[in-house]
């Protein structure tokens, strides 16, 4: 058995909490909040034995051995590495951290510690998207990679009424490339590498933060394209091109239908069924590091996390787009 603790109470909690139920071995033991009211009513909503408004009194605590971070973005570094600072093995919720300069201090603190850090970036570890990437030479060299996250915000009309939440505040770290451009950013990190160059155009809100955006990422032989929405929606799939077919993904976030459609004409549906919530693969994953003794996963490895995170910095930097997090020495 593992037991967990949850740091953050929002709805994506909840979907890890039913989906982490079916990892064999997870036990939900502990939850933080910052009130005594939302950690009460979190606690009663799933059964939960032990509740903290204190982190540190979580953290120092013997009722724990990892903790799952879905707290807003910003919190992200300075909430893992005191977790990882007492031992505790620490699952995050995508984007890792702030800036480049956190993720590496996460690494380190990993590294420090001997415990598990990892990235909660669904997409990878689903079976999917291990077709997607046993089937690429079927398609022949490959010459572009087209990843497609466009969906409208349900905060984004409270925005423009002039009420700005959480989903728009920089001081939050967030914004669509923070929070939608990774789940383009990352498959095509896990899949080719690093690129060579990138180059990000996008639309910033008189809020601080980026609406929507592209960004173009250039390796040796192929391009990449990144669209990502929060103001806008699209019924546009992504899509692998190689000089033999096509790989069209339905939904690179949760692939679920994916075919190859070769220059001939012909397909062929190579979808994998997704037996068990998309969020239990990656709890999978992650308690598997720790019963092995690993500090990184294979898939979600710390070097993907930090490419990802150079990735995004060099995007905020073309945008112009800066959170208070990257003006803080505190890392």
């Amino acid at each position: 058995m593992i037991r967990f603790g949850i740091i953050g109470t929002n709805w994506i909690t909840d979907r890890f909490i039913e989906a982490a139920t079916e990892a064999e071995g997870f036990v939900l033991s502990a939850v933080y909040s910052r009130t005594l009211e939302k950690a009460q009513a979190f606690a009663e909503k799933h059964n939960i034995p032990n509740l903290y408004t204190d982190l540190n009194m979580l953290l120092e605590s013997d009722t724990i051995d990892a903790v799952y971070i879905a707290s807003p973005n910003s919190l992200h570094a300075s909430q893992a590495i005191a977790a990882m600072n007492h031992g505790k093995h620490v699952l995050c919720e995508k984007p890792a951290a702030s800036n480049v300069r956190e993720v590496k201090a996460m690494i380190e603190a990993a590294k420090a510690n001997n415990v598990v850090f990892m990235e909660a970036l669904k997409t990878t570890l689903l079976p999917n998207f291990r077709t997607i990437r046993d089937n690429l030479n079927k398609i022949g060299p490959i010459r572009r990679y087209i990843a497609n996250f466009c969906q409208y915000s349900s905060r984004y009309d409270a925005y423009k009424e002039g009420e700005i939440l959480n989903a728009f505040k920089p001081e939050f770290s967030n914004g669509a490339l923070m929070d939608l451009g990774i789940y383009g950013i990352y498959p095509m990190v896990t899949l080719f590498g690093k690129p060579s160059t990138v180059k990000a155009t996008g639309y910033m809100l008189e809020s601080g933060v980026d609406g929507e955006g592209t960004l173009i990422a250039s390796y040796p032989e192929m391009d990449a394209v990144v669209m990502y929405s929060k103001i806008t929606d699209s019924a546009l799939p992504s899509e692998i091109q190689g000089e033999l077919g096509s790989i069209v993904i339905d939904k690179l976030s949760e692939p679920h239908h994916v075919v190859i459609r070769y220059r001939d004409g012909h397909e062929e549906d190579i979808s994998i069924p997704t037996a068990l919530p998309t969020m239990t693969y990656e709890t999978v994953e992650f308690m598997k590091m720790i019963r092995q003794g690993s500090i990184e996963s294979t898939v979600n490895s710390h070097d993907r996390t930090l490419i990802s995170a150079e990735i995004m910095d060099e995007a905020r930097r073309q945008l112009g787009l800066v959170y208070p997090a990257d003006q803080t020495g505190m890392y």
